[in-house]
């Protein structure tokens, strides 16, 4: 896969920088896999390869090696590997290539032995793919989704545009910053229109501030699978600091409207991304489970709460959230926060949902 990484169109340049992953840091903190027969599904994990940062498939097998029954994972794109030349528009499909390069360019999904407990089988590993094309295309994006399909041989089961913005350029915590309004552009919605017919999903990456537009993109289009990554990126650095519990407010209404949306899932995780404003990868020493399960408590019991187990997902968001904690650590908190959940809705948390929108 190569190491390109071109920015998606419309995308600017001043957002908040990433924190680097620091192993050692991470290495402070280990702990046993609770429920370790539990099996997940990790519907959201990328793969980084830009020098020190490098992250691939043999790290990804690493960190689900951490006693987690971890029995499949969705890819999710990040603007890497693009193809260097050609169409523009089709040059996004050099990052579905490069994943199938990594895989061994097997139709079925691969598998690695991992340690997850109680004899779990092996991991299939980028079992589902959701790329990039640009649906400001309008009826244009026909041919690049079609490509993108034939590029996958069987994985590719929807696409993401990453339409995060904020005007205030202390409040953007993501990599890229997007021209306000997408989801209700015109030529959007014509491009948006294709993915029924093709059987495709929508990933969506968007701040909390956005909600209210992807609703109404779902109740528009209600054929077609919405899926809210990251809880919506709930803001919590610059004009959000210190305002935790007003902004709460202010995701849960606008979460409620989404909840109604038959189509509409969402996915529990990236809360270790720094712009929800935590700290934690900060701190001397990083997060135990049980400190990460009580900050995030009240956004995943609120999900669930309105969605419904049968229509949210745990997901790792690594390596983004390694930033900020460990892998195994990561599920352990998750763990926590659904310790009371019956056998049925974690299996809907941990894989069914998961299994259902992507079609694993």
């Amino acid at each position: 896969m190569s190491t390109r990484d071109t920015p998606a169109p419309g995308a600017l340049a001043d957002v908040q920088p990433r924190p680097s992953i620091r192993p050692q840091w991470l290495a402070l903190v280990e702990e046993p896999a609770l429920e370790p027969d539990l099996p997940i599904i990790d519907p959201h994990h990328h793969f980084a390869l830009h020098g020190a940062e490098d992250y691939g498939l043999a790290d990804l097998a690493a960190d689900t090696s951490s006693g987690h029954r971890i029995e499949a994972t969705v890819y999710i794109e990040c603007r890497a590997g693009y193809r260097p030349d050609g169409p523009l528009e089709l040059r996004p499909v050099g990052e579905t290539e490069g994943v199938l390069g990594m895989m061994g360019d097997a139709p079925p999904s691969p598998t690695l032995p991992h340690e997850g407990g109680g004899g779990s089988p092996p991991t299939r590993f980028c079992a589902g793919i959701v790329c990039y094309a640009d649906l400001m295309l309008g009826t244009a994006v026909r041919p690049v989704l079609e490509a993108q399909i034939a590029a996958g041989r069987g994985r590719v089961k929807g696409i993401r545009n990453s339409t995060v913005s904020h005007a205030d350029p202390n409040a953007r915590g993501a990599a890229v910053n997007r021209p306000a309004g997408m989801l209700l552009d015109p030529r959007l919605r014509e491009g948006f229109a294709c993915l029924a017919p093709l059987g495709l999903t929508f990933d969506s990456w968007i701040y909390h501030t956005q909600v209210g537009e992807l609703t109404d993109l779902a109740r528009a289009y209600p054929d077609t699978v919405v899926v809210l990554d990251h809880v919506s990126g709930i803001l919590g650095i610059g004009p959000y600091s210190g305002r935790r519990e007003e902004t709460f407010r202010e995701w849960r209404r606008a979460l409620v409207d989404f909840a109604a949306c038959a189509n509409a899932r969402v996915k529990l995780g990236g809360l270790g991304m720094p712009l929800f404003g935590f700290g934690f990868h900060e701190q001397v020493r990083p997060p135990g489970s049980e400190r990460l399960a009580a900050a995030w408590r009240p956004y995943i019991e609120t999900a669930i709460e309105l969605m419904g187990a049968e229509r949210c997902m745990f997901e790792s968001n690594f390596p983004v959230d390694k930033a900020s904690c460990a892998y195994g650590v990561l599920w352990n908190a998750f763990k926590r926060i659904t310790a009371d959940c019956s056998a049925s809705e974690k299996a809907a948390l941990y894989s069914g949902t998961a299994r259902r929108t992507y079609r694993l």
